[in-house]
């Protein structure tokens, strides 16, 4: 009995951190890439995105160094973090992911890269910019000061049932919240604007006004569209309510 109750509770432990682990990696603006050829490591700064199972999206020039080394050498890691609780920059939460990346030619996930930087229509369809997914194998979560978690593939990734349902509803769920619920999705993002829901997934969405992208997480992971209304509805009474308070 103490046994299973022992493993419940790493399990329940080992769920959480991986949440606050996907949180943090699908609400990255920017991160640091780690590659390796030839023994040599290197850091660049890159704009990762996230596809619907975790995966990440980034979108790199063959001219880049970076983009050379993974030619050579798959393996690598990325590094995002969120911001300090106080002075100490160690307060932050932060999430290293390592993976196997690979050049990912797919028009909807380029598209899912571009919802996340619109920015980047400038030159996303440059001759020398493509597409490359890194398929996450492990990470390991700083929650903060002293407070660190190694995630197995297991922990990290959502579950693949609830990914498929969302992502099949996805389309609709778009089409619906922009035509139809405009006001609402203003006042999730928190200020005016003509705010467009461009993406959503098993733990959030992402809402875009002009260039200006912002991730909405929900209270927890969802299994179906369902999931998705309830937490929109619950995101939209808060922030009605929260502006009538003021």
């Amino acid at each position: 009995m103490e046994r299973n109750v022992a493993n419940e509770a790493a399990d329940s432990a080992a769920r959480a951190a991986g949440w606050q682990a996907r949180l943090l990696l699908r609400g990255a603006r920017m991160g640091s890439l780690a590659t390796a050829s030839g023994g040599q490591p290197f850091v660049a700064l890159v704009t990762p995105a996230t596809a619907p199972d975790l995966s990440v999206l980034l979108l790199l020039s063959s001219l880049s160094e970076h983009t050379r080394q993974l030619q050579a050498e798959p393996r690598c890691a990325l590094l995002v973090s969120g911001p300090p609780e106080g002075a100490n920059p160690q307060t932050a939460a932060r999430l290293t992911v390592t993976g196997l990346a690979e050049p990912a030619p797919d028009a909807a996930l380029k598209a899912r890269w571009l919802a996340r930087h619109p920015y980047a229509a400038l030159y996303a369809d440059f001759a020398d910019f493509s597409l490359w997914r890194m398929r996450p194998l492990a990470g390991l979560l700083v929650g903060g000061f002293a407070r660190a978690t190694r995630l197995r593939q297991a922990s990290l990734l959502p579950n693949a049932a609830a990914v498929a349902a969302v992502a099949a509803a996805e389309e609709g769920i778009l089409a619906h919240c922009n035509a139809d619920h405009a006001d609402a999705l203003a006042a999730i993002a928190g200020v005016g604007g003509a705010w467009r829901m461009v993406a959503c997934d098993v733990d959030g969405c992402d809402l875009a006004c002009g260039e200006t992208v912002r991730r909405i997480d929900w209270a927890g992971p969802v299994a179906d569209a369902m999931g998705v209304r309830a937490e929109l509805v619950r995101l939209a009474g808060a922030a009605r309510a929260a502006a009538t308070e003021k």
